[in-house]
């Protein structure tokens, strides 16, 4: 079974292209701008994404460049006649190939049955998936390791494991009580004092300026994100 996202904000285009791969073997997951692809690779493993280029909110190539720090996913851009300079510029940023809108079916089931082939013929491990990257920050989630701008730095079973939370949830926000039920999982009782204390230490090890956070932010009334393409 292969994991399939189509992205454009053209519902009609959209559904055009779920009907032309239909397909036992395939399982379609849709986004209508690039926010909403981003969310849905972080939360599923994606074996192909079509994207189109122009799109409201976030477009394609710049949520393709998102998805190119941690994922080397096959991209197939959707284009235009009219976006040949942006079609270059997503081939240089890592696109896989393109297709030109009007869509030929034939030739869309073609060019996804050959990037899929090829995805899994050179091994979709080619990026670690339990080595995770934000910014300067490196997770190796086998030896339990984290870098900071290259420097090795020592973190506690808990402040690993919070840490660990965040980098595979960029940009989501964690109340202070979801993060203690995940981490030490239990309900939490009475004070939040204890997660606060363990972020107060994380950001002493990950930032700069740990009162003028890069990435370790807190998003008031709501609780705490690490913040994703900061550097």
């Amino acid at each position: 079974m292969y994991n399939i996202l189509i992205c454009d904000d053209e519902k009609d285009i959209v559904n055009a292209l779920k009907i032309y791969l239909k397909d036992p073997n395939y399982r379609i997951f849709t986004a209508y701008n690039g926010k909403e692809a981003l969310n849905i690779v972080n939360r599923e493993e994606i074996h192909l994404i079509l994207m189109d280029i122009m799109m409201p909110e976030m477009d394609g190539i710049s949520a393709m460049t998102e998805i190119r720090e941690t994922s080397n996913v096959p991209v197939i851009l959707l284009t235009a006649k009219s976006e040949d300079n942006d079609k270059i510029l997503g081939l240089n940023v890592g696109a896989d190939d393109y297709i030109t809108k009007p869509f030929n079916p034939v030739e869309v089931v073609a060019r996804v049955k050959s990037q899929l082939r090829r995805y899994m013929q050179l091994g979709s491990g080619a990026i670690n998936k339990d080595v995770f990257r934000i910014g300067g920050i490196e997770m190796d989630d086998v030896s339990k390791t984290v870098r900071v701008d290259g420097n090795e730095v020592v973190f506690t079973r808990k402040e690993y494991d919070i840490l660990r939370l965040f980098m595979k949830n960029p940009n989501k926000v964690f109340s202070p009580r979801e993060i203690y039920e995940v981490v030490w999982n239990e309900q939490l009782f009475g004070s939040e004092n204890t997660v606060a204390v363990h972020i107060r230490h994380i950001r002493e090890k990950i930032e700069i300026n740990p009162a003028e956070p890069r990435y370790l932010k807190v998003v008031f009334g709501q609780g705490y994100k690490l913040e994703k393409g900061r550097e």
